[in-house]
Formats: structure tokens, sequence, C-alpha cells
């Protein structure tokens, strides 16, 4: 006989079974942890159909490379095969830990997560700049241009995002490789200093590395003669007020406000318990993920019948393909921050409320085969963000 208490543990165990009868109970080898993370996936909503291809992976299941200084992890094309237009390296440096000097041919795009750090570039031009990114700040490196990062006194973790889906950071053009795959006399030759002056030089790849602590800002300050770089590769986006609206709010950032940006579009969302980032689509490129805070479930509609949900949580990422309709509804009992990310100088979302409210009513109206209760509730302005009592689940 089963006992009692492994009856109750059993029946703990959510099982692929919907309310309409359908399924059954899944007894075999199975990761019922993953399965509680993904309750829509588990037991699909019966709306779900066709072949949408998988649209999540989180930077949990991504391989770790540690050094000395900090740690990397990276979400690209290999790892998520529908990702084809960004890539993503999730970051963390030490107090004083630095990512060496390195350029890349793609353009970089990040977001500070969590304490300080210290960014320097130089252009084509000879024109440099530094400064200091804090929590909620970016910076934006355009591709070719070389540029450092440095940890702070408590050290950071970020969010890099590469205009290249099948980018890898560890397949960068970093200044300690390039030495160390140089002859030491082309090196003397090109310095004007012995070769002995490179008997010392790393033998691969640093890649990231422990130093010191740097001083302030003021004494690392190296004067250019051609000045400093025009445009700012740094924008404070938390300090930009936000679009807010019933439900939470949305930061846009792009070449508009900030003009060095001009591959990378992003949004920062946030979807307070019960509301929802709503019913839309993007009609300038696919969307990129970043789940920062709280749990959520996102339906894509691909046409022709096809539609799927994914389950998210922080650390995870999504993806959009282009044009396809979504929305993202927060299911847990703590706000949901996110950042969407495109592949754009602008950022552009078709919103489906606002679309049908600016269509002769008449139309909509036997299109769909709904009355006025529908019609004049739609909105001309769009909301990002919606919430309305009364209507929608609060959470799980």
């Amino acid at each position: 006989m089963e006992s009692a208490e492994h009856s109750a543990s059993y029946s703990k165990i959510p099982q692929p079974i919907r309310s309409d009868g359908a399924g059954n109970v899944d007894l075999g080898p199975r990761d019922v942890m993953r399965d509680r993370e993904n309750p829509d996936m588990l037991v699909p909503p019966v709306t779900d159909n066709g072949l949408i291809p998988n649209l999540k992976f989180s930077f949990s299941d991504a391989h770790m490379q540690l050094n000395q200084g900090g740690w990397s992890r990276e979400v690209t094309a290999r790892e998520l095969p529908i990702a084809t237009t960004l890539a993503a390296v999730n970051m963390s440096l030490t107090p004083g830990g630095v990512r060496e000097l390195h350029w890349h041919q793609q353009a970089e795009w990040s977001y500070m997560l969590l304490g300080s750090a210290r960014i320097t570039a130089v252009d084509q031009n000879g024109r440099n700049f530094i400064a200091d990114i804090g929590p909620g700040d970016l910076w934006y490196f355009p591709p070719g241009i070389p540029h450092s990062i440095q940890g702070l006194a408590e050290g950071c973790e970020f969010l890099l995002v590469f205009d290249d889906g099948s980018f890898s950071d560890l397949n960068t053009l970093s200044i300690s490789d390039w030495f160390a795959h140089t002859p030491k006399e082309v090196l003397s030759a090109n310095f004007g200093v012995p070769p002995s002056a490179f008997d010392y030089l790393p033998k691969d790849q640093v890649y990231i590395y422990q130093d010191q602590v740097p001083g302030s800002i003021q004494s690392q300050k190296v004067q250019s003669p051609f000045g400093e770089i025009p445009l700012s590769f740094k924008h404070q986006l938390l300090a930009q007020p936000p679009l807010k609206t019933p439900g939470g709010s949305v930061r846009i950032v792009d070449s508009s406000n900030f003009p060095i940006s001009r591959t990378i579009a992003a949004a920062l969302v946030e979807i307070e318990p019960g509301a929802m980032r709503e019913l839309h689509w993007h009609p300038n490129n696919d969307e990129w993920q970043y789940y920062l805070t709280g749990e959520g479930r996102m339906t894509v509609f691909g046409g022709n019948g096809a539609a799927r949900t994914f389950n998210y949580r922080a650390g995870d990422v999504g993806y959009v393909p282009f044009a396809f309709g979504h929305y993202i509804q927060n299911t847990g009992t703590e706000t949901l921050w996110f950042l969407e990310m495109f592949r754009s100088d602008r950022f552009a979302d078709v919103s489906l409320n606002q679309w049908m409210a600016l269509t002769p009513e008449e139309l909509v109206s036997s299109n769909l085969n709904v009355g006025p209760e529908l019609m004049d509730a739609l909105r001309k302005v769009k909301w990002p963000v919606v919430t309305y009592p009364g209507y929608g689940s609060p959470g799980k």
C-alpha cells in the first residue's frame, strides 16, 4: 500500500493534464523542478497550436567562463537557434577586475545590472572617452571601436548585447592576443623599443584578469590633442522619465535619445502583478528579451493557426520573430521587469488595441463579429502596459 505521506507528495507533482481532461499522468523520468517552472509549457493553453520553435533559453544553462577577475556566460544562436539578430553576454567583474582592451566586428550595447564599472574607448580620429557606469546605465560602442571595462570598488555585473546572433565574446579581437601572435621584431619596429621590452607578454588572450581598483576618474583622465568623443557612449536609462500607464511603465531608448546607438534599440518594461504588456507586434525586427526580476508568460502568435506559450523568470532570455504577435503577462507576486531589444536604430511597436480603435468601427465589428461592449472600450492612445480591475489573472 502507498503511504499517506507518499500520496500527498505525489499529489503535488504537476501533471500534463488540462482541465478539460486532455493529457495523461507522466510517471516516467522527468525534471519536476523544470515542470514547476514551466506550467504553461507542461500544460499549454488550449489556444496553443502548430509549430512555433523554441523561444526560450536560460543563462543558468549557459557555459560559465571563469577567470581571475570575473566570469562570463553567453546566449547566442548556438544556444537559441532562432535568435539570429542579437546575442548576449552576462558578465561579472570583481573589484578591480578587467575585461581587457579589445574590440569587436559587432556593435556592443550594455545594461549595468549591479555595482559599477569604468569604461574607456578611443575612436578612429584619436578622440577618447572615459566614464563610470552605475546600475541602470547603458553604454554603446560602435563596431571596431577599442574599449575596456573595469570593476570599481563594489565590483559589477552587466548584460552585453551584440548586433549579430552568431557572435561569441570568446572570439573577439584582444590586445593581448594580437601581441602574443605578432613577432617581437615587428613589435619592436612598430613601437621603437628593444625586442626585450616584450619578454613577458601574455602567451595568449587574457580576456578577463584581476587588477587593482582604479583611482578616481579624474586621476585616470588622458588628454587627447583631438578632444573627446562628440557623441557620448553612456546613457542613464533609469534617470529617463518613464511612460507610465495603469499596470506599469516603459522606458524607450534608441538613436532618438541615445544618438550613438545606431544598431540597437531597447525598452525597459515594468509590469506590476496582474498586469500585462499588451497584445502587440514589432514592424522593424525580431525582439530579444532579457528578464530581470519576477515571473511571466508569453504567448507568441505566428499566423496560420500557430501559437505557443512560454514561461519566463529572472535570468531567462526570450525571443519573438519579426512581426509575430505576442503579450507578456506577470504571473508572479512581485513586479516583472524585463528588457526588450531590437537590431534597429529605432524602437517601434504596433498596438492591437490602437489599430482596432483607429480603424472604421463597422469594419472591425463585422470582421470579428463583436458588438459595442468591445468597440466602446478600445483606446486610440497606446498603453504599452495594461491592467483592468476585475479582468485578467492576478497571478498564479
